[in-house]
C-alpha cells in the first residue's frame, strides 16, 4: 500500500495526518501504524491520524498513539482541524467527531487553532508519599499532576514511569504531568505520555489538565498561559460547582512537510 500524509506539528507534539475522506486508508492495520510511527524504521511520530467522513458532522478525527493505542489527543485534534481546512472540509470554523465525543474549533487570523474540549465534572485531588496534593483527571486522556519546585524537578520520565506504571494506574495507564508555576496565571509543564511511554515536548490534554489544576488553587483565574518544550499554548475555562466547562486549548498547528511511503 503507497500511503500518502502530510505530518504536522503543534507546538512540538507531531502526527502523520491521513486523508481518509474517501476511505482509502481504512485497512490500514495497527502493525502498520506503529511502522509508520517508529522514528527508526518508519516516518516518526507522536501519532497518526485519519481524518475520516462523519454523517452528521464536517469530518471524523480517529488518532492513534505510536503503539497503536487509542485515545484523545487535543494537540492532535488542534491539527486535525489545521489540515482539514486544507481539504476543504472547513473554512475558518468546524465542529467534528472524536473518540472521546463531538468538539468544536475555529482557526482565527493568526493561524491558532482554538479547541473546544468536553466538560470536566471529576477532578480527585489527592495527597501522594511526600504528602503533596496531586490532581487526577481525564480531559479527553486521564492525567496525573503534581505541581514542582523548578530547582527540584523531578526528571519527568523516571517520574512518569514510576506513576504510570504503579498499581492504581498500571492496566489502563496514564499520563503524567509536572508543573511550575512561572508567575500570575503561567505555568510550564512537562509530559510524560502513555502510549509513547516517552516524554513528549506538549500535550493538549495534559497542559489543559495542568491548567485547571492551577485554576483550581486560584479561583479567580479563567485563563492560563502555558509554556512547553515544544513552545506555547492557553488554555480558557469556566468553573462552577459541577466542575469546569466553555474548557478552550489554544495554539498553533503546523505543516512540516508532505509525503509518500510505501506500507
Amino acid at each position: 500500500m503507497n500511503i500518502s500524509f502530510s505530518k504536522y506539528q503543534g507546538t512540538g507534539n507531531d502526527f502523520i495526518m491521513l486523508d481518509n475522506l474517501s476511505g482509502n486508508y481504512d485497512a490500514l492495520t495497527l502493525d502498520q501504524i506503529r511502522f509508520l510511527c517508529d522514528r527508526k524504521l518508519g516516518v516518526g511520530a507522536d501519532g497518526l491520524i485519519k481524518i475520516s467522513k462523519d454523517e452528521n458532522f464536517d469530518f471524523n478525527v480517529e488518532y492513534y498513539n505510536s503503539d497503536g493505542s487509542q485515545s484523545f489527543c487535543g494537540n492532535g485534534a488542534r491539527c486535525s482541524v489545521a489540515f482539514a481546512k486544507t481539504l476543504g472540509e472547513l473554512v475558518d470554523a468546524t465542529k467534528f467527531n472524536a473518540i472521546d465525543g463531538v468538539h468544536e474549533a475555529k482557526i482565527t487570523v493568526d493561524g491558532r487553532v482554538h479547541l473546544e474540549m468536553l466538560p470536566v465534572s471529576n477532578v480527585e485531588r489527592l495527597r501522594d508519599e511526600e504528602n503533596q496534593e496531586v490532581f487526577v483527571m481525564d480531559t479527553g486522556s486521564p492525567h496525573y499532576v503534581k505541581f514542582v519546585d523548578a530547582s527540584n524537578a523531578p526528571d519527568i520520565v523516571d517520574f512518569g514511569k514510576r506513576i504510570r506504571y504503579s498499581d492504581r494506574f498500571k492496566e489502563e495507564g496514564i499520563n503524567v504531568n509536572t508543573v511550575v508555576e512561572l508567575g500570575p496565571n503561567t505555568i510550564h509543564v512537562a509530559t510524560y505520555e502513555r502510549g509513547v511511554e516517552d516524554e513528549t515536548l506538549s500535550c493538549g490534554t495534559g497542559v489543559t489538565a495542568c491548567a485547571l489544576a492551577y485554576m483550581l488553587t486560584n479561583s479567580s483565574n479563567n485563563e492560563v498561559s502555558v509554556s512547553t518544550k515544544g513552545g506555547k499554548l492557553s488554555v480558557k475555562a469556566i468553573a462552577s460547582d459541577k466542575g469546569f466547562q466553555n474548557i478552550w486549548l489554544i495554539g498553533p498547528a503546523k505543516k512540516v512537510f508532505d509525503g509518500s511511503i510505501e506500507v
